[in-house]
C-alpha cells in the first residue's frame, strides 16, 4: 500500500467496518442497527475509537494470557468492547451479553478479514505484465 495516502486508507477502513457491522447486524438475530448510513458511520466511528483506546491498553495489560489462551481471551475482550459501543450509543442494540456479543465479536472480525482481503487487492500494485529488461 505504498503511495496511498493515509487519509485514504482510514476512510476504506471505515467503510470496511461500516459494511462489517452491517453484514453482522444482519447475520445476527440479537444484533440490531438503527439510524441508516449515518447511524453505521456512528457506529464504526465510536468503536473504532474505543477500540483504539480502551482496547490497546487492555490488550497490553492482558497480553499474557491473550497468550496462554492462543487468542481465544481476545474474542472475549472484542465482544466486550462491543459491550461498551452498544451502551455508548443507540444506533447499536446487542439483546444479551454472552452468546450474541461473542458472536458479534467473532463474526465481525471474520467478515472484517474478507472484506481487507478483497479491498487490498484492489490497492496492490501489479506489475505482472512488466518484463524486465535483459541485460547485454
Amino acid at each position: 500500500m505504498r503511495g496511498v495516502p493515509l487519509i485514504t486508507i482510514l476512510l476504506v477502513r471505515l467503510g470496511i467496518t461500516m459494511v462489517a457491522f452491517g453484514i453482522t447486524a444482519w447475520l445476527l438475530d440479537g444484533m440490531d442497527m438503527s439510524g441508516g448510513f449515518f447511524g453505521y458511520l456512528w457506529v464504526a466511528l465510536l468503536f473504532g475509537i474505543v477500540n483504539a483506546i480502551l482496547g490497546t491498553i487492555i490488550r497490553l495489560l492482558t497480553l499474557p494470557f491473550i497468550l496462554l489462551t492462543f487468542g481465544i481471551l481476545a474474542i472475549f475482550i472484542n465482544a466486550f468492547l462491543l459491550e461498551i459501543t452498544d451502551a455508548l450509543t443507540d444506533n447499536l442494540t446487542i439483546d444479551e451479553f454472552w452468546w450474541t456479543t461473542v458472536w458479534a465479536s467473532i463474526i465481525l472480525a471474520i467478515v472484517t478479514v474478507v472484506l481487507d482481503f478483497i479491498v487490498a487487492s484492489f490497492f496492490v500494485r501489479r506489475d505482472d505484465d512488466v518484463t524486465p529488461a535483459a541485460s547485454v
